[in-house]
């Protein structure tokens, strides 16, 4: 899956009216809503959006005719693939009605126009690794997680025949840093796994 690497906006004239889409990455259901107040013109007649974060959905026709404007833009940001992003499209009124199939069509379109033209970046999840070893085992596993630059281990403490090791590192790479250590170990190391 990927998101937004930052804020894009792109506008456009549809039969006389303006349309404006505003989309960015957001985390939380509380990102999308500030987003969403923060992109929505005062001026505009309608200010239409959807958001995405993971499970999470929501969308909003603002006053336009049910389904014309909101659920196009959801479709947008699924049609892409995104996920944790939000779109916000502010309608000006031209003067020419569009009609239900030409207003899912503006909407739609034009926030499917402005997600094409943002940069996006890979979503990366995070797992962390609670890791039992013997003395003589870390620093073996810290050598051989040396591999993979992206993992982060601390020590979180000691026992009597050990150490604990606190791994964090990207979920894709969980399962090779899980053979690692119980190669390393011949199997005797306690790991738990858990996301972050």
């Amino acid at each position: 899956m990927f998101t937004l690497k930052r804020r894009e906006q792109l506008e456009q004239e549809i039969k006389k009216s303006r349309f404006l889409a505003s989309a960015g990455p957001v985390g939380t259901e509380e990102e999308a809503r500030g987003f969403i107040a923060a992109c929505s013109s005062q001026e505009a007649g309608h200010n239409c959006w959807a958001f995405r974060i993971g499970d999470l959905y929501r969308s909003s026709d603002d006053g336009e005719p049910g389904g014309t404007a909101g659920r196009p833009i959801l479709q947008a940001i699924d049609g892409q693939a995104l996920d944790r992003v939000a779109v916000v499209v502010s309608r000006w009124f031209g003067g020419v009605l569009l009609g239900a199939g030409g207003l899912m069509r503006a909407y739609g379109g034009t926030a499917l126009a402005c997600l094409r033209a943002a940069e996006r970046q890979p979503i990366i999840t995070f797992a962390a690794l609670s890791v039992t070893c013997a003395f003589a085992d870390e620093a073996r596993i810290r050598s051989g997680l040396s591999a993979f630059p992206a993992a982060l281990i601390e020590t979180k403490g000691f026992k009597p025949d050990g150490v604990q090791l606190q791994i964090t590192l990207p979920s894709g790479e969980l399962n090779d840093v899980i053979r690692i250590i119980n190669d390393i170990s011949r199997g005797q190391a306690e790991i738990q796994s858990s996301p972050v």
